[in-house]
């Protein structure tokens, strides 16, 4: 995979042909939606298969689901592959309450098992500074 140059705290994208991963990390609120909304459309429109992991997600809102929605939702249209990679109990009850299931399709297995039929899907995260995992 190819990194795609960025410095972006909040983003990371990879890319290799059509395959694209986006990871994202901090608050996903109105504010980082209105600084993310231009880059992931534009990876929507050039992705054959776009994979986002939103495993180092703070915090999310209403505007936060209403982005990852419309970025699933032009996916879909277009016959393209979507991948929500999630594995946070509160996020995924918020997808759910707000009905949004059917159309963000989250994945919450284990949260660096990649998916085994898109080889390039799923590659984690380096560690943040002084954060921790705790050991199971």
């Amino acid at each position: 995979m190819q990194l795609i140059p960025r410095h972006d705290p909040y983003l990371a994208v990879r890319s290799t042909g059509g395959r694209t991963v986006v990871a994202l990390r901090g608050e996903l609120d109105l504010v980082l939606v209105r600084h993310l909304r231009p880059e992931l459309d534009a990876l929507v429109r050039e992705s054959d298969a776009l994979t986002v992991d939103i495993r180092r997600l703070t915090f999310c809102d209403a505007t936060g689901l209403g982005l990852l929605a419309h970025c699933a939702g032009r996916m879909h249209r277009r016959g393209a592959r979507w991948r929500l990679v999630c594995d946070q109990p509160w996020i995924l009850r918020l997808i759910r309450l707000a009905a949004l299931g059917d159309v963000l399709r989250p994945e919450c297995g284990p949260p660096d098992a990649p998916d085994q039929s898109d080889p390039g899907a799923l590659l984690p995260l380096p560690a943040e500074p002084g954060v921790t995992r705790p050991v199971s």
